[in-house]
């Protein structure tokens, strides 16, 4: 009778902790239902678009990025959230953000009810492990997203969870389930491949001849190669060589790059669970992981001096140094594995990787929970403020993300009598892209000539590209300033943040009081051009030059890409056509032509590289405000700089005859 009383115990805590798990997944999701699109959403979405006309390919969809035209073929991620994505689109028939939301709140579900799972088997303190992992910042406030982070987390905690159920129990269909987890986590996210050594470690170590278990894990490299291969065969290019092929040309995988990672994923590995349980639960025993901490502290305090960033890399490389030391003297197999998911994870994240993001880390918040509920198991109350102190941080992070997006929705709600009547170019990726695109604006491609009468959306922190306005004036008409009641920041102007990328900085978050993020609506206004001689120094310039002209470098010249166009005010008598140009020896341009109003006017081809002039015979322009074009034969790009370049330019104009 005792046995059978302490099972229905065990039950009925069980039921009441499954409804407590649910119930912490509702109050971090129902609040930010009406998310507005923010980062990544876009291109997503922009896959399930094309997904309606492609069903098979939807990441067949070409779009802008960084001011240039890109497939999606080289998107970081398999095709299934866009494939989740289509499918909601088509049942909503639009893009709308509360169902779609709460459609995406059922990964949220799966991934706590998994972590609820395995808690059970590997914590002492269940409920308050899930409540950790549930507390995680990237879990709160990423999970109010469309990127394929939460299907990911979702897909790789039920494959976690079956699989360990699976080989305790030493169950088919277990493992089945666990298989389609692994198939489906393998289309989330390529960095599902880390789940087959994570969990061939607790395989080795519980069951390891069981022959089935170890095929199983072969489940997602499988499918991965599979879509590969499928792709290859209908489109002639595999998904990765795209992918590597815009790493190469972005200069993604750098090595200041693969540093920087380095170092924001470790700050962010401190931010798992709240930083002080972290330091308590993770303090090794001896003295060389503490030696480790405080150098790395001390290296990443000349990175930057902020406390928010040396001690949050201190902090994490205690968890990792414990994980390492765990995995190869921990007392038993449950903590062995846990340390080695987390040591497989991490050192992952440290190749795969680039952009340094909290998200990235989640897949390794579960071990991270359940190692620390272990070894405080003698302090619930420790873990329970950890808890508290943690999920109060997330929500208030997810507070200043919802203020910092629903800016960009509110401000495209104020153009749309623009851009319902004129011309509207979004200068701006992201959320602010996303709304102001689908109320018919355009995107901005690098040197795009904006005419005058058109209008200019620019975003001074969603990395804006360079633009000309075809000789006329920025006049201002809408301005917005996009800032928080928090003084918290996942990103934001003078924010040295890199919760998302580490291009803006080091920190696992910021605190900081500025403004977000500053948006202008300009139109465009007709100027007559003011000089007949255009130096690319003179402050003139950026009004006169019209198309294929780059931003001012040195102080004194421009680069130019294949074809160059500028405005110029008649002379007023004949003149000559005189261009100075440098020829770089990285150029391969070595043609030069000279129109005026689109006729050739002169045209000259030099041996090699160097500073040269070409001029016209005397002209008289007919036009009040003559249109100059100069063309290069041949030109060039450099790793990083996704400009076409050609010659350098330091002048342009008519110089009157002697």
């Amino acid at each position: 009778m005792e046995a059978v009383g302490a099972a229905q115990g065990r039950k009925l805590a069980g039921n009441w902790g499954v409804i407590v798990v649910l119930a912490v997944v509702l109050v971090v999701r129902l609040p930010f239902l009406n998310q507005a699109v923010q980062g990544d959403d876009f291109y997503y979405l922009a896959g399930a678009q094309h997904a309606q006309i492609d069903p098979l390919h939807p990441h067949h969809a070409r779009y802008v990025f960084g001011g240039a035209e890109v497939s999606m073929q080289g998107h970081p991620h398999p095709p299934l959230n866009a494939w989740i994505l289509a499918g909601l689109l088509a049942l909503a028939g639009d893009i709308r953000e509360v169902p779609f939301h709460a459609a995406y709140m059922a990964f949220s579900l799966a991934a706590a009810l998994s972590m609820w799972s395995l808690a059970r088997r590997f914590s002492p303190r269940p409920l308050l492990a899930t409540l950790l992992f549930l507390a995680v910042p990237a879990f709160v406030v990423n999970g109010n997203s469309f990127e394929a982070d939460l299907p990911l987390l979702a897909f790789w905690m039920a494959s976690a969870a079956l699989f360990v159920r699976a080989v305790d129990e030493g169950s088919r269909p277990w493992l089945a389930g666990a298989a389609l987890g692994l198939a489906l986590a393998a289309l989330a996210a390529y960095q599902s491949v880390l789940l087959a050594p994570v969990l061939a470690v607790y395989l080795w170590s519980r069951r390891r001849g069981w022959g089935l278990g170890w095929l199983a894990l072969f489940t997602g490299p499988l499918v991965l190669a599979a879509w590969q291969l499928c792709e290859r065969l209908s489109t002639g290019e595999m998904p990765l060589a795209v992918a590597a092929g815009y790493f190469q040309a972005y200069g993604f995988q750098s090595l200041s790059n693969k540093l920087k990672n380095a170092a924001a994923l470790t700050g962010h590995t401190a931010w798992l669970i709240f930083p002080v349980l972290a330091a308590a639960a993770f303090r090794p025993a001896g003295r060389w992981p503490w030696i480790a901490s405080l150098a790395a502290a001390a290296g990443a305090a000349f990175a930057d001096p902020h406390p928010l960033f040396w001690a949050s890399v201190g902090i994490g490389v205690l968890v990792i140094a414990s994980a390492a030391s765990h995995a190869r003297n921990g007392n038993d197999c449950d903590t062995r594995f846990l340390s080695a998911w987390v040591l497989i994870f991490f050192a992952g994240a440290l190749a795969l990787f680039f952009a340094g993001s909290a998200r990235y880390l989640l897949p390794m918040a579960a071990p991270v929970a359940l190692a620390a509920s272990r070894r405080l198991k003698p302090r619930p109350a420790w873990l329970a403020a950890g808890v508290g102190l943690q999920l109060a941080l997330s929500l208030c992070l997810s507070l200043v993300n919802y203020q910092h997006w629903d800016g960009y929705r509110e401000f495209a709600r104020q153009l749309k009598g623009d851009t319902e009547t004129r011309r509207v170019w979004i200068n701006g990726e992201w959320g602010l892209r996303f709304y102001v695109e689908s109320d018919g604006g355009l995107p901005l491609v690098r040197g795009q000539a904006v005419r005058p009468g058109e209008v200019v959306v620019s975003s001074e922190l969603a990395f804006p590209v360079e633009f000309t306005t075809g000789g006329g004036v920025l006049t201002p008409s809408l301005e917005r300033e996009i800032s928080s009641t928090l003084p918290l920041r996942l990103t934001g102007l003078g924010a040295r943040s890199a919760y998302s990328t580490v291009s803006l900085g080091l920190r696992p978050f910021d605190i900081h009081s500025g403004p977000i993020d500053r948006l202008r609506a300009s139109l465009v206004l007709e100027h007559k051009p003011a000089l007949s001689y255009l130096p690319m120094d003179a402050p003139e310039a950026d009004q006169q030059i019209v198309s294929g002209i780059y931003q001012l470098e040195g102080g004194r010249y421009r680069w130019m890409a294949g074809r160059a166009v500028v405005l110029l005010k008649n002379p007023g008598q004949p003149s000559a056509l005189e261009v100075a140009l440098y020829i770089p020896p990285q150029s391969p341009a070595r043609r030069v032509t000279l129109l005026l109003d689109e006729k050739p006017v002169a045209q000259q081809l030099f041996q090699g590289s160097g500073s040269f002039t070409l001029v016209s015979a005397p002209l008289t322009p007919l036009t009040e405000s003559p249109v100059v074009a100069i063309l290069v034969d041949r030109t060039f790009a450099v790793p990083g700089d996704q400009r076409e370049l050609g010659v350098i330019l330091a002048a342009a104009g008519f110089k009157p005859a002697p």
